[in-house]
């Protein structure tokens, strides 16, 4: 399991562990978790239909940093040599390979100074009752 280091979820990483196994089983190459697209991103990056994640489809969702990767889908790349994700995903999705789940729960891209103060404010408001 991947997490980016900006972003902030209530999502349930114990629902990664059955995934992680299927992961094991040689049939999936990854699981992608997707969220609402937010208002820095409103074009998404991928469609989820019938549990597999497509490059193509009529609602876009954005991939939230949550991931978990079969070790095999990074074969390609040598080592210390920087590959974008999504030069690995394509080949998959498109063989039906990777597998996502969309999230509606609290997700927050925190990777500007005022995305930051945006979570410090859903965290205090929570801390508070409201």
């Amino acid at each position: 399991m991947v997490v980016n280091s900006d972003v902030y979820s209530d999502f349930d990483f114990a629902r990664l562990r059955p995934v992680a196994a299927a992961l094991a089983s040689g049939g999936l190459a990854a699981h992608l978790v997707l969220v609402d697209n937010p208002p820095h991103h409103p074009e998404g990056d991928f469609c989820l239909r019938d549990g597999r994640v497509t490059a193509v489809g009529p609602q876009r969702l954005t991939f939230s940093g949550i991931g978990v990767y079969a070790p095999a889908l990074f074969a390609p790349v040598a080592r210390a040599t920087p590959c974008q994700l999504v030069t690995l995903l394509e080949p998959a999705m498109a063989q039906r390979r990777v597998s996502g789940e969309h999230h509606r729960g609290l997700w927050i891209d925190v990777g500007t100074p005022q995305r930051l103060a945006e979570l410090e404010r859903v965290i205090a408001s929570r801390a508070a009752g409201g």
